[in-house]
């Protein structure tokens, strides 16, 4: 069901939100150890607050749009009283002091949660393989990666564990996985959604966004958990626009270059055709776009390395000892954080340290103001950005592994977006072949910031051609 099809038949008495969360929670028992989306489920809970919502419905109260809704949420975003690891072993132990606000917003919308999705380790990577327990995987193919960081999320709602899912964005961690597995993966414009209870990885790109099934459903639930925050200086007062017909589809010449799998390129092509029923389509220029990738992973080493001090072993989380508190330090760091953390770490400390701060951080930043002015530029044009989500369709587990170069090329397409603070989307746009599995190919949509209802505008349109 989609959320308007499950808040309709509660409604009408035809399903409880207790026999709704029953079985996603049977699915998550019979499927989940084979495809690795959860790494807890709170099933007491997600009944407890089920019934609370049946017993309103049965007093007589109108149910709102969110009422008995069964969501997955990442595990970087914080629920009071609950583990979040961020999937790593340094936060194992960790339990939620307070709710993200994005949490208190669902809980106060009556939605609920059935447990805390599998991710890359603190939201670093693209494939879930950084998982410091174990791996999600395709649900078109268990031997293919489900994308990442969010992988667990975009596997939850593909595979019927969850009806939607939270996730966090910070340079195509909504997106790609969301094209891997095919669903609606939005990421918002940076500072519609507070970031407060988000573990962060890079403060300047992280974004709370959501996996759905339809566009509409993204748009109900980014409506629920949108809005400014005093918690979050970042955020803005913000509702979603009346809105204006959408007219002009820019196409970016860029991302149908080199690098690009011919087959997505087939798929992509042909959806925009069909949009060209309705919209003016022209082809437009980003001509930064080739900087974007070294720019991206230069800013977001530096503000990794500023983030992931804080855990130390001290204060929270997995402590190991030592002879003295820098050995305490070296062993509880060495022993709980994972190889690509480490990585990141390290680059990030070296392109802010004396005498590179200037070479690396700073021009990465003037970059970054290059490419916000080439999207500023084409929005003076056209509404809305069309292209491709992915470069490649989902690779195999352990593939990209030991190649993390390989692993930074797979976001090409959707770290622009984060860079410049747009919101983006990505929708399923068909499928295509490949080793004997169709596999889902992903459009990615992008519009001026804070006009994400461009995007569901031509995300529906989108999907009424593809029905």
């Amino acid at each position: 069901m989609t959320i308007l099809e499950f808040h309709e038949k509660l409604k009408s008495g035809k399903v409880s939100a207790r026999e709704a969360t029953n079985g996603y929670l049977e699915e998550i028992k019979t499927h989940n150890k084979r495809l690795g989306a959860y790494l807890e489920v709170h099933t007491d809970d997600a009944f407890s607050d089920a019934q609370r919502i049946d017993e309103r419905v049965r007093e007589g109260e109108a149910p709102g749009v969110l009422w008995g809704i069964p969501l997955a949420i990442k595990d970087n975003i914080l629920i009071r009283g609950k583990r979040a690891s961020a999937a790593s072993r340094i936060l194992e132990n960790y339990v939620a002091s307070y709710d993200a606000t994005v949490i208190a917003k669902l809980k106060k919308s009556g939605a609920i949660f059935l447990g805390r999705t599998n991710m890359d380790e603190f939201a670093m990577g693209s494939s879930t393989e950084n998982s410091a327990y174990f791996p999600a995987r395709n649900p078109y193919h268990t031997d293919y990666v489900p994308g990442g960081s969010s992988g667990g999320s975009a596997v939850a709602v593909k595979a019927g564990l969850a009806l939607a899912a939270l996730g966090s964005d910070t340079g195509g961690s909504i997106r790609q996985p969301a094209a891997f597995c095919g669903v609606v993966g939005l990421k918002p414009t940076y500072g519609s959604v507070s970031r407060s209870g988000l573990i962060a990885m890079a403060s300047s790109l992280d974004q709370v966004g959501v996996f759905a099934q339809t566009a509409e459903d993204a748009k109900i639930l980014f409506e629920a958990i949108c809005g400014h925050d005093p918690l979050d200086s970042t955020s803005v007062d913000y509702k979603l626009p009346t809105i204006k017909p959408v007219r002009t589809i820019g196409i970016p010449k860029e991302y149908f270059a080199d690098g690009l799998d011919p087959r997505i390129k087939s798929v992509i092509e042909a959806t925009i055709k069909k949009l060209g029923k309705n919209y003016d389509v022209v082809e437009i220029h980003l001509p930064h776009t080739k900087y974007a990738i070294a720019c991206y992973y230069i800013i977001v080493f530096a503000e990794v390395s500023s983030n992931m001090a804080r855990f130390d072993g001290i204060r929270y989380g997995v402590r190991t000892a030592g002879t003295d508190l820098y050995a305490a330090y070296r062993a509880s760091r060495g022993s709980g954080i994972g190889k690509e953390v480490r990585r990141r770490i390290i680059l990030g400390t070296y392109v802010l340290s004396h005498g590179y701060y200037d070479a690396y951080y700073a021009h990465a930043q003037k970059v970054r103001h290059c490419i916000a002015e080439d999207f500023k530029k084409a929005f003076s044009t056209v509404d809305v950005i069309v292209g491709p989500t992915t470069p490649t369709l989902p690779f195999k587990l352990g593939e990209k592994v030991e190649d993390p170069l390989a692993m930074y090329l797979s976001d090409m397409y959707t770290i622009p977006a984060n860079l410049v603070g747009i919101p983006a989307v990505s929708l399923p746009a068909g499928t295509a072949h490949h080793d004997g599995v169709e596999f889902p190919v992903g459009i990615q949509l992008m519009a001026p910031h804070f006009r994400e209802d461009r995007l569901f505008e031509v995300g529906k349109a989108i999907e009424q051609e593809l029905l």
